[in-house]
């Protein structure tokens, strides 16, 4: 029998890497999108890497009652937002792609210059350039035509955006019932399956 290359034991011999998410959570309000976001991965068996922007830390303390580490504890792995080097930072450290939950205009308008001051925004830029799934969860209304015309730049470059819109088809009785609707419909297009969302037509 032929012996295998040492680049055929690599690839046959790897098990495949658990599915991977980058989190990302910007300080725009809706702190509990996020947490919400990281709760439901740990519960679908998906890796979650981490990383808060100084801002999502001071709006956390106005809208949650749980401290910082509550919510890294909530993931699998924590990287501080100036930690410009870190894994999720490069192309090469396979994710099944990243969701900011909530997105600021600040983040947004980074992402769409590509202007990475942060590891936040760099990440995010990481997945538009390889082609993975960028999710946004906008937070801000009224929107002006300049937050539109960001919008539209995202976009293009590949990102899906994706304000958490109550539906109202689904009775939400809680707030948590809306939050935990926006965040279920948010995984979906990871094809991660949740039992978050009442589906039109399936939940009777």
């Amino acid at each position: 029998m032929t012996s295998l290359s040492g680049v055929e034991k690599r690839v046959t011999m790897t098990n495949p890497p658990k599915k991977r998410i980058v989190v990302g959570i910007s300080g725009a309000s809706g702190i509990i999108y996020g947490v919400r976001v990281l709760e439901a991965l740990r519960m679908a068996g998906v890796e979650t890497h981490l990383v808060m922007s100084r801002s999502a830390k001071v709006t956390l303390a106005h809208e949650l009652s749980l401290k910082v580490r509550d919510v890294h504890e909530r993931a699998d792995f924590v990287y501080p937002a100036e930690d410009i080097g870190a894994r999720i930072s490069s192309g090469s450290f396979i994710t099944a792609g990243m969701i900011i939950a909530p997105c600021s205009m600040r983040t947004l308008g980074e992402i769409a210059t590509s202007t990475t001051s942060t590891l936040l925004s760099r990440a995010a830029d990481v997945m538009l350039k390889d082609r993975r799934r960028l999710v946004l969860m906008v937070r801000e209304t009224p929107l002006h035509l300049g937050h539109l015309r960001t919008m539209t730049q995202v976009t293009e470059a590949g990102a899906i955006i994706m304000p958490p819109v109550p539906a109202f088809y689904a009775k939400p009785e809680t707030v948590d019932d809306i939050v935990n609707h926006s965040v279920g419909r948010a995984l979906d297009l990871f094809d991660i399956p949740n039992q978050l969302v009442r589906r039109w037509g399936e939940d009777e």
